[in-house]
């Protein structure tokens, strides 16, 4: 019995906050086909391709005599996680629609059966109006992040034009500091105590809304206990890359700057609308999660549970509270000024050691009061913020499941404490948000259209900035 619990894998404490009382986090991963599914060949492709990606996917998690939660290995009963619902034959695309958003509203409340591995596959089979199929990963958040299931989820995929030829993700260098030399301590020393002073200001504030103080009651913050039970209503935004990187060279900023500025943008739009003027909601803090990896692009499988891996796999980011930007008199409203600021707030907390510093305050309330009390700190983050943000880069080329090429792709997140989460990923020309909102609190087709017009805006005025200029 001993050496079967010294076989055991531990599970790391990111894994045991997302799967806790207190937090179950499921990551929603959403391929969009060219063509009908034929879900003949899904159980051989499952067990000789989905499962050999890492020993989570075919592993429970369970507590050991110690109190801690260890994976164990089990037989996986592949038809246990495999779903193909049924829905009216010969319907039009839109009547599937709304069958499918009930589907995916229906898949937000229930969670993951503890008794077996944590993912399940959902085959929807009826043409909708964006796709002839659709294929639903749902992996619990405990197993790995965005970055991890991105690289598990590529594993099984392949380049549609040339399936012998590996997909090309977008190279990201890591973001380093040149502003200068540092070589004598004449240059060094002024740019310490910036660094010392948002670096306490950052933890200290982090600290206060973590535990203390909440932002306003909103449009886009019901505040209420119990929000990742309700059912989620998803919408998703399509956006260019080529018009987000003409943006991007205009201004000096990132795609994540621009991207960040029109979803602020909108979302202060919408919250104006629904407020009739009431009230202008100042405390409104979104989570930015950060990926705390040295991330250039997708490593392989192979390279990412290696022992030491520059870029392991699991649960490896950080979250970054950002002040949302206020609207001012539309007579003087600046769109760009919502980037530049989203770039301002974002380069300065990512270059402090607040992230690093909060992480070790979780751990230390870990090993003094457990992984329930520290979930129970990261679930009143969360809580008490107004919305999340994430991202992820996708392929270059247009991929291929099974012989089925994949014309689009989206993620989301259920199981989130909040009424709004909003999520982002590449692939090929363009770039997909997800609004995931509280069914019946925010109207998200109205969400959409002023995240869509807020972009059109800082097109508009980015133009007129680069004529001026001329």
């Amino acid at each position: 019995m001993e050496k079967e619990e010294d076989a055991l894998e531990p599970v790391s404490p990111t894994g045991q906050y997302f799967n806790s009382l207190a937090l179950n986090l499921s990551v929603l991963g959403v391929l969009e086909t060219e063509v009908p599914i034929d879900d003949s060949k899904t159980i051989p492709l499952v067990r000789d391709v989905f499962l050999p990606i890492n020993p989570r996917f075919s592993s429970i998690m369970l507590i050991d005599e110690n109190g801690e939660k260890r994976w164990k290995k089990v037989e996986v009963k592949l038809k246990d996680h495999v779903y193909v619902p049924i829905f009216p034959e010969e319907m039009s695309p839109q009547f599937y629609d709304e069958y499918f958003e009930d589907y995916i509203s229906k898949l937000s409340m229930l969670q993951l059966p503890q008794s077996q591995p944590l993912w399940e596959i959902h085959l929807i089979k009826y043409p909708t109006s964006n796709a002839a199929g659709t294929v639903i990963f749902k992996i619990h958040h405990a197993i790995g992040d965005g970055y991890s299931l991105m690289g598990a989820l590529l594993s099984c995929l392949q380049r549609a034009d040339n399936p012998s030829l590996p997909l090309t993700l977008p190279s990201v260098q890591p973001r380093v500091d040149t502003s200068g030399d540092h070589r004598t301590i004449f240059k060094t020393v002024p740019k310490i105590f910036p660094l010392l002073f948002n670096t306490v200001s950052d933890f200290l504030g982090s600290l206060m809304k973590s535990s203390l103080v909440e932002d306003d009651l909103s449009p886009i913050r019901s505040g209420d206990i119990g929000i990742e039970f309700r059912p989620i209503a998803l919408t998703t935004v399509r956006f260019s890359l080529g018009q987000i990187k003409q943006i991007k060279a205009s201004l000096g900023v990132t795609i994540n700057d621009v991207i960040t500025g029109a979803i602020f943008l909108g979302t202060r739009l919408y919250m104006q609308e629904m407020s009739k003027g009431s009230s202008d909601h100042p405390n409104c803090t979104a989570l930015v999660l950060l990926n705390t990896r040295m991330f250039r692009s997708y490593q392989s499988i192979e390279e990412m549970v290696k022992p030491k891996a520059e870029s392991p796999w699991g649960n490896h980011f950080a979250f970054l509270h950002v002040q949302l930007p206020e609207l001012v008199a539309s007579t003087e409203l600046n769109p760009i000024e919502f980037v530049r600021k989203a770039q301002q707030i974002i380069k300065r907390k990512r270059s402090s050691w607040a992230v690093h510093l909060t992480a070790a305050f979780v751990e230390i309330v870990k090993k003094l009061k457990g992984h329930e009390v520290a979930a129970q700190c990261i679930h009143k983050t969360l809580l008490n913020a107004s919305m999340a943000i994430t991202n992820m880069i996708g392929p270059v080329e247009k991929m291929s499941l099974a012989n089925h090429p994949i014309k689009g792709m989206y993620f989301a997140v259920f199981g989130n404490p909040q009424s709004l989460t909003i999520t982002i990923v590449s692939y090929m020309d363009e770039l997909r948000v997800t609004v995931g909102a509280e069914k019946g609190f925010i109207d998200v087709q109205k969400l959409k259209s002023y995240i869509e017009e807020a972009f059109q805006m800082i097109i508009k005025s980015a133009a007129c900035e680069i004529q001026q200029m001329q």
